[in-house]
Formats: structure tokens, sequence, C-alpha cells
């Protein structure tokens, strides 16, 4: 019984020392989301830093992993250019962007889950950086979607003389707290 203490000791004083403490929630709500994307007038992109993130950790990964972001809080500096925007996303209808995953794991790698922009979900996959300092975890990604993939007509401007190309690239930086 006494060797029996003393080995869930050593076990977590191991997990102490590895660092990883499961089952602890982890979560930002100042994600940086950047929207890159080209036109024939000239290239793009938008930000926002009001998206929020959430997981657990596990082990050498973070399980149930969430991010949402409200695609109001994109912005370019351009007033017309985020109306435009906002209208093609349908922001009324259709206010948040998500993805959502299994599990991701600590250091560089992949990410394969589910991403909805207005009413289609599609299964992603695309490559992830995900550092811990201190208590804190870094998950940093981006990927590149066509806009129609996901029922978003591309927006035009200046009656139709600016166009928006299909394809964008959208970078996540999540720093948890």
């Amino acid at each position: 019984m006494k060797n029996l203490g003393i080995l869930k000791i050593a076990i977590l004083g191991l997990g102490l020392l590895s660092g990883s403490v499961t089952g602890q929630k982890i979560s930002s709500n100042n994600v940086k989301t950047v929207v890159a994307g080209t036109s024939t007038l000239h290239d793009w992109k938008m930000t926002s830093t009001g998206g929020s993130f959430s997981g657990t950790l596990s082990g050498n990964s973070i399980q149930d992993v969430r991010y949402t972001m409200a695609g109001k809080t994109l912005k370019s500096g351009k007033g017309a250019m985020d109306n435009n925007a906002y209208k093609a996303l349908g922001t009324t209808q259709f206010p948040n962007i998500t993805f959502s995953a299994t599990s991701v794991n600590i250091g560089k790698g992949t990410i394969t889950g589910k991403l909805t922009v207005t009413k289609v979900t599609k299964n992603v996959t695309f490559p992830v950086n995900v550092t811990k300092n201190g208590n804190a975890y870094t998950i940093w990604g981006n990927t590149a979607i066509k806009m129609s993939d996901y029922g978003v007509t591309p927006p035009s401007f200046m009656m139709n003389t600016v166009k928006t190309g299909d394809a964008i690239t959208i970078t996540v930086n999540a720093v948890t707290n």
C-alpha cells in the first residue's frame, strides 16, 4: 500500500515537471484574425481582434478547439469596403465565422476541423504552430479558401469595375491567458 502511494506521488510529480496539465481549460478573447485577398485594383486585407478561442489541455495537445469571430469585427479602414464585405458575408443572417476541431498537438503540425462561413460548413486542414510560454499558449495558423465555396459572392465596387478575387487567405493568431 505504501508503494502505491509513492507511485502516485511520483506520477503526479512527473506530470507537474512536464508542464502538461490535463483538463485545464484555456481561452482567449483577443484573437487577431487577418483576411487578405486581391482585387482588380489592389491587394486588400481586413483585420479583427474580436475573435475568441478555447480548448482543454490534455497531455501534449489541446482538445475541443473552438474559434469564433463576428464577421462585423473585420475592418479594412475603408468603410465602403467593410460594408460590401459584411453584405457579401451576410452578417445580418450569419453573424459569426466559426472553426472547431477535436484536437491540435502542441508544436508544429496541422489541424483538421470544420470551418463555417455563412451557412456552409466544410472540413479544412491547414498548418498550425502551437507554442507554450509559461502558462500561456500561442496558436497560429493560416489557410487559403475560396469565398464561393462558402456561399459568398466575391464583392465588387464602383458599379462592378473593381472586382474582388475569389481566393482569400485567413490567418489566425490566438494567445491564451
